[in-house]
């Protein structure tokens, strides 16, 4: 496979809850972002592996945070690797799922002036990456997954989150 190159992915997408655009409009905003991430990351892992996103509503993913993590409080995205999570290697036959609440995501796109659209990529981008082994728990990994971040929104001609 070529480094630039896109590893089969197959991605379930479930709309559980919540008001999201149209489930075509999700697939493609979810298929660009997982194209982008693995462009950006030069990624030529190989293996096939499963991705799963849901869409779902605050409530849902309250219950996730509180199970999971402790924190009994809506959140915008969740990751949860189904293997343990790695830069390098070839992937998983599952790399987990990412769950998005609508009522946050849609919030915080008002409160910050962007399109939802833009935002759901984000964030989806964003899980994507903690599921292929980056995480942001102290200040040189913050700065290093903003700026993977940074340079994969920008190769969908979607502005710095984080200006």
């Amino acid at each position: 496979m070529p480094a630039d190159a896109t590893p089969p992915i197959d991605i379930d997408l479930t709309v559980e809850a919540g008001e999201w655009p149209g489930e075509t409009a999700l697939t493609t905003l979810v298929d660009r972002a997982v194209a982008a991430t693995f462009a950006e990351l030069g990624s030529s892992r190989p293996g096939e592996s499963e991705l799963g996103v849901v869409f779902t509503d605050d409530a849902r993913i309250r219950e996730l945070n509180a199970g999971w993590r402790g924190k009994d409080k809506a959140t915008n995205v969740l990751s949860f690797p189904a293997f343990p999570e790695t830069k390098a290697g070839p992937l998983p036959p599952m790399l987990g799922d990412i769950v998005l609440a609508a009522e946050t995501v849609a919030a915080e796109a008002a409160l910050e002036g962007k399109p939802l659209d833009n935002h759901i990529s984000h964030l989806v981008v964003h899980g994507l990456l903690h599921l292929l082994g980056h995480d942001h728990e102290t200040e040189a990994e913050a700065e290093e997954m903003e700026t993977l971040e940074r340079r994969i929104l920008a190769r969908l001609a979607i502005p710095d989150p984080y200006a």
